[in-house]
């Protein structure tokens, strides 16, 4: 247990919001037992606050969360190099938007209809779509991860969700709390939050 995964505790709550322990264990990339000693030496730190079961920041934990991926930041250098992977994602993430919506939504008759899924041959060729993204987005998330390896994590949640789908579990593609579009949007926060970029200010791109 290190000081390091202890902000990567802190830091996923700024990424994901409230959640329950072992989606936060997940997405830091620790056992349970690890992460939630974590949250209770952060709890007593009035960091972070459990409420009906989920964890979630306080306004002193994400001033710190702050604090601290400034300056992981600056020790590493790695600014600019993020910055120019984050311009990458960018041109991905509408695709991946345009993608979620034909998973969730097919033409039938000229009308927008719920997809149920009962046309496999529909989602096959949706499903190559995201396969096809995903080796792109593959490469952008090598260079996150060579600027601030912490970025690595993405990778390998990504692969596990398009994975799942692959092997029947079609709602972790967009419909879990694990799913490969849920993962992506913290991908999105995450590197908003370590470029200090407004949400608001990409919505206007």
């Amino acid at each position: 247990m290190t000081s390091s995964d202890e902000s990567a505790v802190l830091h996923v709550l700024r990424c994901i919001g409230y959640a329950e322990l072992p989606r936060v264990a997940d997405a830091a990339g620790l056992p349970d037992l690890d992460a939630e000693s974590y949250l209770i030496d952060l709890a007593t730190a009035g960091l972070v606050t459990r409420t009906s079961g989920a964890w979630g920041l306080t306004e002193s934990g994400r001033a710190e969360d702050a604090r601290r991926i400034t300056r992981e930041l600056g020790t590493a250098g790695a600014r600019d190099a993020l910055t120019a992977a984050y311009e990458k994602f960018m041109v991905l993430n509408p695709e991946l938007l345009d993608l979620c919506s034909a998973w969730q939504l097919r033409t039938v008759d000229g009308m927008a209809t719920p997809n149920d899924h009962s046309d496999p041959s529909y989602d096959a060729r949706v499903l190559e779509r995201f396969a096809d993204l995903d080796r792109r987005a593959e490469a952008v998330i090598a260079d996150l991860a060579a600027a601030l390896p912490r970025f690595g994590r993405y990778r390998g949640r990504l692969t596990a969700a398009l994975d799942r789908v692959r092997a029947g579990a079609l709602e972790h593609l967009t419909d879990s709390m694990t799913s490969y579009h849920t993962v992506w949007f913290q991908l999105h926060e995450d590197l908003l939050a370590t470029l200090g970029i407004p949400r608001a200010w990409t919505a206007a791109r």
